[in-house]
């Protein structure tokens, strides 16, 4: 089974369409491979693999406005398809649209993403809506940037 590891240009261009003012989020879920699959025959993890991402993309990322939100280790889909397992979970922030399109274009973005493409098996990349919790379990407050009635 192939795991998903890019966008397909028909999703990106539905996510440039969606422009809409302040920031957002995206929830990162990760499986990684045993082996790295570099086509330069680098050796490593996958685990490995996504650290070196992680540690040459981090300071574009920061330095277009992006924090990371919220990470974890997921340990069982309790409701779910169990083939789908994750070894890593967060929510990273960008403040706009643009400022995450601008770290897909950078040149050295461009070049530590092979980390990624290397390291993953599988993922998913959710793109939401950042909110306010309400007083109850799933309800919410407000919406920042909604349109009013």
């Amino acid at each position: 089974m192939t795991g998903y590891v890019d966008p397909t240009k028909e999703d990106f261009a539905r996510f440039r369409e969606m422009q809409r003012e302040g920031p957002l989020h995206m929830l990162n879920l990760l499986r990684f491979r045993e082996r790295a699959a570099y086509d330069d025959g680098t050796v490593a993890t996958g685990a490995q693999a996504y650290q070196n991402y992680a540690r040459e993309s981090g300071p574009i990322f920061a330095r277009l406005g992006g924090r990371q939100v919220w990470v974890g280790m997921p340990e069982l889909t309790l409701i779910g398809p169990s083939h789908e397992q994750w070894d890593l979970a967060f929510i990273a922030e960008y403040p706009s649209v643009d400022a995450f399109v601008a770290m897909l274009r950078d040149a050295d973005y461009r070049r530590a993403v092979r980390h990624r493409q290397a390291a993953i098996a599988d993922s998913r990349l959710v793109r939401m809506r950042p909110a306010l919790p309400g007083s109850y379990f799933g309800e919410i407050e407000t919406q920042p940037n909604a349109p009013t009635e």
